[in-house]
């Protein structure tokens, strides 16, 4: 089982896949990383060698991954959310930020419904 980045990747996907797991890593750049790394994409997880695994570690820690780049985006959200601006204020009410409708389809932002007290039915 290989480990970078305290991330223990899937031993039965290929490399290109596998890395994907790493918080900051999309297909995209695990492709370049086995390109950069000398190892083929193609390879499955489990068949990796130590030298290998080790040339993976190096060039995945040229970039910024996992709890660094989490921080990062925390700290761009608190940032925001300090100087007011629109989309922190959408941070801090707990709204879509990028622009979507909320009249019908901002579920996974705003949670379940909530009763307002008092509030009759329109119609009669």
């Amino acid at each position: 089982m290989a480990r970078i980045k305290n991330i223990e990747l899937p031993s039965e996907k290929h490399i290109c896949i596998g890395l994907t797991a790493i918080y900051g890593i999309g297909r995209n750049l695990a492709k370049t990383i086995c390109e950069n790394a000398k190892v083929d994409p193609e390879k499955k997880v489990k068949d990796l060698t130590d030298a290998e695994i080790q040339s993976l570690r190096k060039e995945v820690d040229t970039y910024v991954v996992e709890g660094d780049l989490r921080r990062e985006v925390q700290m761009n959200i608190k940032g925001k959310m300090e100087i007011n601006c629109y989309q922190g204020v959408r941070h801090k009410k707990g709204l879509p930020v990028h622009g979507q409708r909320t009249s019908r389809n901002a579920k996974t932002r705003k949670g379940k419904g909530k009763v307002v007290a008092n509030k009759k039915k329109a119609g009669k």
